[in-house]
């Protein structure tokens, strides 16, 4: 045993001395390399400006004065005229007897379902392995701590279960379930008739449950009105909000951005084109945006108001934001600044084909501290054959060496 476990040690030793040597001989390698090599990628070079300024939305604050609130839909949701926004009861004991009502009502469906199939005595019935495979489910969920579908789960085992009933005769006991059932839904019925509210859509909309105060100051109707002096002084002044509000409809599909921009950024925009506006703080993503309005210049700024139909669903809950407005993108490859050298009047990049370098000419297209954007050059006459050796997305490009040459053989 002894003579074994001494093998084993150094087998292992001398395993852990080749990983070593091997790490190391690549590292110094990689520090002698007098020609180290960098990916040529796509990239792309924006020409953004910066503005923070305010969504503006056509909004109706909806309002509701009882004990507990329960909001129906969800944020961004889509609501018509008529529909229940919000219920309202009158205190916890109002909440809990709603709560109760609810699965009740949903236990009879289940009930009624499980009567209706029983004496069917389909061969093709698997209500009983339905009952072992909601049961274990649901206990996996609840070992795990998953409790995001906790209700659904419990229904599907409760209904597995009613139908494992029927099929064994037991109907007669689920019409008495679902009597006692009825009788007690109608009970809680009329307990709770009295101490739960409703408020409803007066038209359709847009719903969301946050209210900061502004749906009044920005509007549609007004925003026109909105100077750069104005949009600071909203930047240092919360708004009160009513504290009976519940949430609001946005009612016009229609929403705005306002902001203040210097009068040369302002002057890069005409009324009608299109921006891709980019919001990356409390909401990430890109909307193209139109130019509706160009204000009059105030103290070295101008009043900008754009446009958009789209994405607002996933902006309800924006208001004050700073935004990139995107004036130009121009795509190219990205090489490091150190790999391009200016060669006869033309600038040039070396890329390593198999043990040899090979010359390739570029443009620049903008240059930064630590890369280059650049673009491979394509004569008009060049064959087939030229224009498959250009510089392309992939190519490992030789980024520093003092002597280099089209052809040169790296050792």
């Amino acid at each position: 045993m002894k003579q074994g476990a001494s093998i084993n040690r150094i087998v292992m030793f001398l395993f852990f001395a080749a990983i070593v040597l091997y790490l190391g001989g690549a590292t110094w390698k990689g520090l002698r390399d007098p020609y180290p090599t960098m990916p040529v990628y796509e990239y792309a070079v924006e020409d953004t400006v910066e503005a923070t300024g305010y969504l503006v939305r056509r909004e109706k604050v909806l309002t509701g004065s009882f004990g507990i609130v329960r909001l129906i839909p969800g944020e961004g949701e889509k609501v018509h005229a008529g529909a229940t926004v919000a219920l309202l009861y009158a205190d916890q004991l109002s909440l809990e007897r709603s709560d109760r009502l609810k699965v009740l009502e949903n236990e009879v469906e289940q009930l009624t379902v499980a009567i209706e199939t029983a004496g069917k005595g389909d061969p093709n019935d698997h209500s009983g392995e339905n009952v072992l495979n909601s049961m274990i489910s649901l206990r996996s969920a609840v070992e795990k701590g998953d409790l995001t579908r906790l209700e659904s789960q419990s229904t599907a085992f409760k209904s597995a279960v009613y139908q494992q009933a029927q099929r064994y005769g037991e109907a007669a006991d689920l019409s008495a379930a679902v009597a006692s059932t009825q009788s007690e839904i109608e009970t809680l019925r009329a307990q709770t008739a009295q101490n739960v509210g409703r408020v409803e859509a007066d038209r359709s909309g847009i719903f969301s449950g946050q209210v900061d105060g502004y749906e009044n100051l920005l509007s549609p109707d007004n925003m026109e009105l909105l100077t750069p002096s104005i949009l600071r002084a909203l930047d240092d002044n919360a708004q009160a909000v009513d504290a009976t509000a519940l949430g609001k409809l946005i009612t016009d599909s229609t929403w705005y951005f306002v902001c203040p921009m210097t009068v040369s950024d302002a002057q890069r925009c005409t009324v009608g084109m299109k921006v891709p506006v980019r919001f990356s703080r409390d909401w990430s993503g890109e909307v193209n945006m139109t130019v509706e309005r160009i204000g009059v210049e105030e103290n070295g700024q101008v009043p900008v108001i754009l446009s958009s139909n789209r994405n607002l669903s996933d902006t309800t809950l924006l208001r004050r934001q700073t935004v990139e407005l995107i004036f130009a993108q121009r795509p190219g490859l990205r090489v490091p600044t150190a790999a391009v050298r200016m060669e006869d009047g033309q600038s040039v990049v070396y890329v390593q084909v198999g043990v040899t370098a090979e010359k390739k000419p570029v443009t620049i297209l903008a240059q930064k501290d630590d890369y280059t954007l650049v673009e491979p050059v394509i004569a008009d006459d060049a064959s087939e054959k030229q224009r498959k050796k250009v510089l392309r997305s992939g190519d490992a490009v030789i980024v520093a060496g003092e002597k280099i040459w089209d052809g040169m053989v790296l050792e």
